[in-house]
């Protein structure tokens, strides 16, 4: 009853926050002409403000945060590590090289979408990486030294990049983009990455009953018709996918993956099945106040997600390290 009562409310907090996010802006807009214009009637000024500025940013938000938040829980579940976090596999890390040798080489000039497209193809590269060093039937541990060696590659050849560029203005683009952002973003952009997110959140969904299963141990999970190559291989793809894509089209944005699916574990009695479809919602609420907040802390100015994410993200944290240690006290 419990669980069904928190996706309930996490479900009718994700509508609101849409609701929210269509209709404050720069330029505030009444319910009523705001709901004609995303339908193309009305004020076209209304109309492009509606249907090319906000209704992608909102769509982007929700799809970033809902990728982030079920990965976290995945990988929290998979790897029985409270600290997992999407970003230890590197996907996120090496979409962002893949992104930032596109700004750096000129092909993000080229054409709107070799931004997302070349991230993409650094996410898909970085599991083939993974794999490969991990193996099919690596355990936890050598996925956990696998992620974090690809991530370590991933950050020093973006920062290698960046330290050799010779152009400080594309490597102040570089800079501003890895702060994360939904704005100024397309329907394209919703169009490309929303497909592979929903599919790689469908793989992530359908690890339930093993995540559930491997809290009992491998050896059990196991013995009761789990196989573990095959979890490990479906949360890797899951997450890649969703993840992968998310970073692609908003940069890097933190914390999601990391907070969520401890403010929402005690409501889903510690199950990592049933956490993933309330992490998903839960992701998606906090990413899309995140980007309100963006826009009514400093309007004028061009503050980024990631920070303010990592300003909301950071305190929940540390409120839930205390937490835990009065508990275990």
């Amino acid at each position: 009853m419990m669980r069904a009562v928190t996706l309930a409310a996490l479900s009718a907090l994700v509508v609101l926050m849409i609701g929210a996010s269509l209709l404050v802006g720069y330029a505030p807009l009444r319910p009523g002409p705001a709901l004609a214009a995303l339908f193309g009637q009305g004020d076209p000024l209304t109309v492009i403000v509606m249907q090319d500025i906000r209704l992608p940013r909102a769509c982007l938000a929700a799809v970033v945060g809902a990728a982030l938040g079920m990965s976290g829980a995945a990988m929290q579940g998979l790897l029985r590590n409270p600290l997992a976090e999407p970003g230890l596999i590197g996907v996120s890390g090496s979409a962002a090289l893949g992104a930032v040798i596109a700004l750096q080489t000129g092909l993000a000039g080229a054409f709107a979408l070799a931004l997302p497209l070349t991230a993409l193809v650094f996410a898909a590269g970085a599991v083939a990486l993974l794999l490969l060093l991990a193996g099919s039937r690596g355990g936890s541990l050598t996925l956990i030294l696998a992620g974090i060696a690809v991530s370590a590659l991933a950050g020093a050849l973006t920062s290698l990049v960046l330290n050799l560029s010779p152009n400080p203005y594309a490597a102040a683009e570089v800079v501003f983009w890895l702060l994360g952002s939904v704005a100024d973003r397309s329907m394209e952009h919703v169009s490309l990455a929303a497909p592979l997110i929903l599919a790689g959140l469908a793989v992530l969904a359908l690890t339930a009953r093993g995540l559930d299963a491997l809290t009992l141990g491998e050896d059990a999970a196991e013995a009761l018709g789990v196989s573990m190559a095959r979890l490990r291989l479906q949360v890797l793809v899951g997450t890649a996918a969703a993840v992968g894509a998310a970073t692609a089209v908003a940069g890097a944005i933190g914390f999601v993956g990391l907070v969520v699916p401890h403010l929402l574990r005690p409501l889903m009695r510690a199950r990592p099945g049933a956490l993933l479809a309330a992490s998903a919602l839960g992701g998606a609420a906090m990413v899309l106040a995140a980007d309100l907040a963006v826009r009514l802390i400093l309007p004028d100015r061009d503050l980024k997600l990631g920070v303010v994410m990592a300003l909301i993200g950071a305190p929940l944290f540390l409120h839930l390290i205390f937490r835990t240690r009065k508990e275990l006290a």
